[in-house]
């Protein structure tokens, strides 16, 4: 007998084996196309949110193609379903090396349209056939019989995650766009080889080891909770990365983060010991509240809030996936359990991607989905004395429908809508009796969601709200969150995308309201390089400004002079427009042509030698868009301006030391200073200045030359960094220019 079972376990180890390296190999691959694919587009298709989006709910649909099809191959035999496979794989190979077709988009092109055809045109096909992997091949190891199929879903978050690491880590520093593409053709055709082993294994009739069971048909209810429970962590990562790098801090490969812990949740809800996964889903309430609790405190915290917000997305998808774990079919109806999940995903990613910047003016989808995960939460709790009182399901419903108003009127007691003073203390104690009601509610699912929801009002949400009802302080695009702020007991005006500010303006009297403040202040390397163009380029300048702001450069022009503005987000452009928010345009600029789009596409379409001046200022929320500091962008400037003109580049950043990426593309026709600003406490009080960081540049040492003369002392030179890779179309990373990695 022992001998007998030793025999079954080495038999049973090398298909496992297998199937883990097939299922994992694959999902690495599908996680390096995404980001690759999106760096290969981004010179020729900008930073255009319609881009993104739309290539986000390609990903989904694709993802949704590729588990229907897994689903569908399953009415044919193993083997045949296997040749069925290994023959789309092959013909899908067809298509590499992987790369974008050669085509742009006219200047009229619908980009919602464009964009996903020109997506499905050039990988459909590729990502179709990888990302059915995960469902058929754990379906193929159920029909050989060699043991549970769904942990196997495990190594495929692990492949995924791994995919996810290597590329901003390892592959996008190494390597350049042509050697990446490589690279993936040859993953590609390794798993090819992995899948046909996998074939080798399946059972040559159709009768073998196939369905035996009489297996009944899907309830409606159960296939809305499987989508239910994976749409919410779903569109709890997109929330979780869009309001901590949006609302908290803006920092570079942030977002992978989120999303990695994601990938784990899986890799620990689908795991055969399910020691792990209990433990996570024992602690989610209490995550959950903490969470809560933590979503408005203030910026000087970020470090808390980013933790704990990430912490609870883990815990809640552990949580969540476990309970899709515990409700899994049998083998039989493995792809429709997958295709289920892939459905409620895709829903969950719609909401968070593309409906819910059209519906909110701030990260609202945030907490509702936080409210979403403590409805959905299996309701367990650990205390005794509450479990055993929330036992009885009558006085569940009679608690949580008496408790719903004194929790509302807690958390307004906090704000003193009860004649009670608002103060931070009154907040802390409404917060504090709300927060004991939500640990002893654990186990009344009603009740526990109104007290995480009473808990986001107490702390914060009713002050949001009063923003949002208030009218214009509030606005968002597919690029965040903006928010106009007082200073100064409204001595000055703030527009601020997410953390970062995007401009200041004084206000009390039209020449305060026309001063330039903020990184745009006279004595910055813009205000001094802009007072000299009279003086450089005649009366009758041409400047161009990429980004727009608050519109502050704008009070820099002089009569005679043809100024244009490029900005990317029209919300932008309507806030700068509007007299009762900002003022510099309708002050200095009121009819300077605004013109929406990404600033390289717009600049690589207009006249050679047009422009005397060139601002770049687009970086938005301390992110860079890197196509715009690559050498072929830099040619672009150079053809744009005329051959004695000025290029003046914002690089201001709290996270990245932008000034190697500069020196290094300005290595091949250009002559390079920098200003660094910093302004005295009086000036940051009084005037509103901000230290600012700003690169002249030009293909005339002459012009450079005249700069310094204007303003003795204020330009540096720029040195580059030793065995620093500049930038360009084929080649970019973060990381070395990533402050606390140099």
């Amino acid at each position: 007998m022992a001998s007998a079972t030793l025999l079954a376990d080495r038999t049973y180890r090398p298909v496992r084996l297998r199937f883990i390296l097939a299922i994992f190999s694959g999902s690495f691959l599908l996680f390096l196309v995404q980001p690759m694919i999106a760096r290969m587009a981004l010179p020729r298709l900008g930073g255009a949110p319609a881009v993104w989006n739309s290539a986000m709910l390609v990903y989904q649909l694709l993802l949704l193609g590729g588990y229907a099809y897994a689903h569908w191959l399953g009415r044919f035999a193993p083997r045949t379903q296997g040749m069925i496979h290994l023959a789309l794989l092959l013909l899908a190979a067809t298509m590499l090396p992987i790369g974008l077709i050669g085509s742009t988009p006219s200047p009229d092109a619908n980009i919602f349209l464009w964009v996903p055809w020109l997506l499905l045109v050039s990988i459909g096909p590729l990502f179709l056939a990888v990302s059915a992997q995960a469902p058929l091949l754990q379906r193929w190891f159920a029909i050989t019989g060699q043991g549970d199929p769904y942990p196997l879903y495990a190594a495929s978050n692990l492949g995924s995650f791994g995919g996810l690491i290597a590329y901003p880590l390892l592959v996008e520093p190494l390597t350049p766009l042509a050697m990446q593409s490589g690279g993936w053709s040859i993953g590609y055709a390794i798993v090819i080889a992995l899948v046909a082993v996998c074939v080798l294994t399946l059972p040559k009739s159709a009768e073998a080891r196939q369905e035996i069971s009489d297996v009944p048909p899907l309830a409606v209810r159960q296939v809305a909770v499987w989508a239910a429970l994976a749409a919410i962590p779903s569109a709890l990562i997109l929330s979780t990365t869009l309001y901590i790098t949006t609302d908290i801090v803006a920092m570079p490969l942030l977002w992978v983060v989120p999303l990695g812990l994601y990938l784990l949740s899986f890799s620990i809800a689908f795991a055969s010991d399910r020691r792990l996964a209990k433990w996570i889903s024992l602690s989610a309430p209490f995550i959950l509240l903490i969470a809560a609790g933590g979503l408005f405190l203030q910026v000087s915290m970020w470090l808390f809030v980013v933790g704990a917000a990430t912490l609870n997305l883990f815990v809640i998808s552990v949580a969540l996936h476990s309970a899709l774990f515990d409700r899994r079919p049998d083998p039989q109806q493995l792809t429709a359990f997958y295709l289920c999940m892939a459905v409620g995903g895709a829903l969950g990613g719609v909401f968070g991607a593309l409906l819910a910047p059209l519906i909110f003016d701030w990260t609202y989808e945030h907490p509702l989905m936080l409210v979403a995960a403590a409805v959905a939460l299996p309701a367990s709790n650990p205390f005794k004395l509450a479990s055993g009182f929330w036992s009885d399901k009558d006085r569940n419903q009679r608690v949580a429908l008496w408790s719903v108003p004194v929790v509302l009127l807690v958390s307004l007691f906090g704000h003193g809508a009860l004649g009670v003073p608002a103060s931070t203390e009154t907040v802390l104690i409404s917060s504090g009796i709300i927060l004991a009601i939500g640990i002893i509610a654990i186990g009344n699912r009603p009740l526990y969601a109104v007290a995480v929801a009473g808990l986001l009002l107490s702390m914060g949400g009713w002050g949001k709200l009063a923003l949002t009802i208030d009218g214009g302080r509030l606005s968002r695009s597919f690029f965040g969150v903006y928010t106009i702020a007082e200073r100064n007991e409204g001595k000055a005006r703030l527009l601020l995308h997410g953390t970062t500010i995007h401009g200041i303006q004084l206000r009390g009297s039209p020449e305060r309201e026309r001063a330039a403040t903020s990184y745009y202040a006279p004595p910055s390397g813009a205000g001094q390089a802009l007072a000299a163009v009279p003086a450089l380029f005649g009366d009758g300048a041409r400047i161009g400004i990429v980004g727009l702001g608050a519109g502050a450069l704008a009070c820099y022009a002089r009569p005679g002079q043809h100024w244009a503005f490029y900005e990317i987000d029209p919300a932008v452009a309507e806030i700068a427009r509007d007299p009762s928010k900002f003022t510099f345009l309708s002050r200095c600029l009121p009819n300077v042509p605004v013109e929406i789009g990404d600033a390289r596409l717009t600049l690589e379409r207009a006249r050679s030698a047009g422009l005397d001046v060139l601002v770049v200022d687009a970086f938005s929320s301390d992110s860079i868009p890197m196509h715009l500091l690559t050498r072929e962008a830099f040619g672009t400037y150079h053809r744009v301006l005329r051959r004695d003109g000025l290029l003046l580049i914002h690089i201001s950043n709290r996270h990245l030391d932008l000034k190697p990426v500069i020196a290094g593309a300005a290595s091949e026709g250009w002559t390079v200073r920098i200003r660094h600003y910093v302004p005295t406490d009086e000036d940051r009080e009084q005037l509103q200045h901000t230290a600012s960081m700003w690169v002249a540049m030009s293909p005339s040492s002459a012009t450079i030359g005249r700069i310094e003369q204007a303003s003795p002392g204020a330009w540096q030179r720029l040195a580059g960094r030793p065995g620093f890779k500049p930038w360009t179309d084929d080649y970019a990373s973060v990381l070395p220019v990533l402050r606390g990695l140099q």
